[in-house]
């Protein structure tokens, strides 16, 4: 399980980049690449998954707070949070166990930022999870 484990981290973190690093600062949310990212509007093959897999972004004073309201098992699981402006600099990220209880994390806001972040959910089976948020 460890070597699964292993193999998703470092395709979230391939993803991530590929991502971050080919799609310009203008691109929307539910335009990018069918089967690398899925958001609410853009559910692709997991139509039906969005209200558990799709992360959800508030702001409590001058912090972020993600929440993904998905079940955690050994079997299935939210494995990791990311945010990132839409630019490609990674704001935080949190890695979960299938033992932790609830996939939530919480990140600084940098000083003085205003815009759209992109904040995302990867889960062990249903793949990488996107939802703009603008601060």
């Amino acid at each position: 399980m460890k070597g699964r484990r292993n193999f998703l981290k470092g395709s979230l973190v391939v993803a991530g980049a590929a991502v971050a690093g080919g799609i310009g600062r203008a691109q929307a949310a539910d335009k990018f690449p069918p089967g690398l990212v899925y958001t609410k509007g853009a559910p692709g093959r997991w139509a039906g998954k969005e209200g558990t897999h799709a992360p959800k972004a508030t702001l409590e004073g001058k912090n972020i707070k993600v929440v993904t309201p998905h079940s955690m098992s050994e079997k299935h699981y939210i494995v990791k949070h990311t945010v990132l402006t839409t630019d490609g600099k990674l704001i935080g990220e949190k890695t979960f166990a299938p033992t932790d209880t609830a996939a939530e994390s919480s990140y600084a806001l940098p000083d003085g930022f205003k815009g759209t972040l992109w904040v995302t959910s990867f889960c062990n089976l249903h793949d990488l999870w996107l939802t703009e948020f603008t601060v």
